[in-house]
C-alpha cells in the first residue's frame, strides 16, 4: 500500500468514527499491545471527535480509558447529543494535516506547533463552532462559569505581594522565573471577545487558567505534561484545542514512533480521567485565594495532583542522553 492509499484510509476511518463500546474494545487491545494499526484506528477516533463530532469525545475518551486502564472512569457521563450526525471533514484540514505530519517527520517543522495545530480548528465545517460550545456546556460546572460574564485579566501587582508558598506566591514565581506571559496567548489580538458564546468565555478563560492549573494540578511545565494537561483540559470542559492537539499527537505516535504508545497512552488517559475526576475548575474564584496555601487551596477545590506514570521530564531526559 503506498502513502497516497494509507493517507485516504486514515481520512476515512477519522471521517466514520465509533461507537463508545468499539472505543472501549480498542483501549483494552492496547492495554496489553500498542499495535500501529490500532494507535492509528484511536488517533482517528480522536481526530473524528475533534474535527467532525465533538459530542461524541466525553463518551469516547472515558470507554478508551476505561478499556485501557480495565476500571470505571469513575465520574458521571457527560450527557451530550452523542448520536448526532458528524460534520464532513473538509480537503483543506487534511492537506494542512498531512503537511504539518510531514514536517515533523522529516525534522524541518519550526517552533509554532501551538499556532498550526490551532489552525487545524478553523478549516472544519464551519457549524462546528456552535456544537463545541454547546458540547462544553454539558461539562459539570461549565454553565455556572459561563454565567460569570467575559473574565476579567488577571494582575501580576497582587501576585508580587502573595508569601511564599501561597497560590499567588507561586503563581507570581512561575510567570517571572520562566518569563512567561501572564496569559498563555494574547487574547485581544485573538479576538477572542468577538466569539460566539461560550466560546468568548472558555478561551479566553483557559488562557488566564492554564499555567495556574499547572500548579494546583501538579502538571510540570514539561514537554510530557504539557501533553498531559492537555488531556486534563479536556477532561475539564471538552477544551477544543486539546482535541486536536491530542489528535495530532497520537497521530504522530502511531506514524512515526508506535513503541510511544506505551509512554503516552497511560500518561494521556490518565491525565483525562484526572480531569473528570476533578471537581470544574473554571469559574473558581482564583483571585480570593491567592494568599491562601497550595495545600489549602487543593483541599477546598478537592483538587488531587496529578500522578504521573513516567518521570515528568522524561523527553528532556532522553534529549539530553542522546
Amino acid at each position: 500500500m503506498n502513502d497516497d492509499q494509507e493517507s485516504a484510509g486514515f481520512e476515512a476511518l477519522t471521517q466514520a468514527g465509533s461507537d463508545p463500546a468499539g472505543a472501549k474494545s480498542l483501549g483494552t487491545r492496547l492495554r496489553t499491545k500498542t499495535k500501529p494499526s490500532d494507535l492509528k484506528a484511536l488517533a482517528a477516533l480522536w481526530l473524528h471527535g475533534a474535527a467532525a463530532s465533538p459530542e461524541s469525545l466525553p463518551a469516547i475518551y472515558d470507554a478508551v480509558a476505561e478499556g485501557y486502564f480495565n476500571e470505571p472512569i469513575g465520574a458521571k457521563p457527560v450527557l451530550t447529543k452523542a448520536d448526532a450526525q458528524p460534520e464532513t471533514i473538509p480537503a483543506t484540514f487534511w492537506l494542512a494535516f498531512w503537511d504539518l505530519l510531514d514536517e515533523r517527520r522529516n525534522g524541518t517543522e519550526g517552533l509554532n506547533l501551538t499556532t498550526k495545530t490551532a489552525a487545524l480548528a478553523g478549516l472544519v465545517s464551519p457549524r462546528l463552532q456552535a456544537r463545541v460550545g454547546k458540547t462544553a456546556l454539558a461539562y459539570p460546572g461549565i454553565s455556572a462559569a459561563v454565567g460569570q460574564g467575559y473574565p476579567q485579566k488577571f494582575s501580576m501587582r497582587p501576585l508580587a505581594t502573595c508569601p511564599s508558598g501561597s497560590l499567588g506566591g507561586q503563581f507570581h514565581a512561575l510567570i517571572v522565573d520562566n518569563g512567561f506571559d501572564l496569559e498563555v496567548l494574547d487574547r485581544d489580538s485573538l479576538g477572542l471577545d468577538k466569539l460566539p458564546p461560550p466560546l468568548d468565555y472558555l478561551n479566553a478563560r483557559i488562557l488566564q487558567c492554564h499555567d495556574l492549573w499547572h500548579i494546583v494540578a501538579g502538571y510540570e511545565t514539561t514537554q510530557l505534561h504539557e501533553v498531559a494537561i492537555s488531556a486534563f483540559q479536556l477532561g475539564q470542559f471538552g477544551h477544543h484545542y486539546s482535541s486536536m492537539f491530542l489528535g495530532m499527537i497520537l497521530s504522530r505516535i502511531a506514524v512515526e514512533r508506535p513503541e510511544g504508545g506505551a509512554v503516552m497512552l497511560p500518561v494521556i488517559l490518565a491525565a483525562w480521567a484526572h480531569g473528570r475526576r476533578t471537581p470544574p475548575l473554571l469559574g473558581v474564584n482564583w483571585e480570593s485565594i491567592w494568599d491562601r496555601p497550595l495545600s489549602d487551596v487543593r483541599s477546598r477545590l478537592g483538587v488531587t495532583p496529578y500522578v504521573s506514570p513516567f518521570p515528568a521530564n522524561l523527553f528532556e531526559q532522553l534529549s539530553a542522553a542522546a
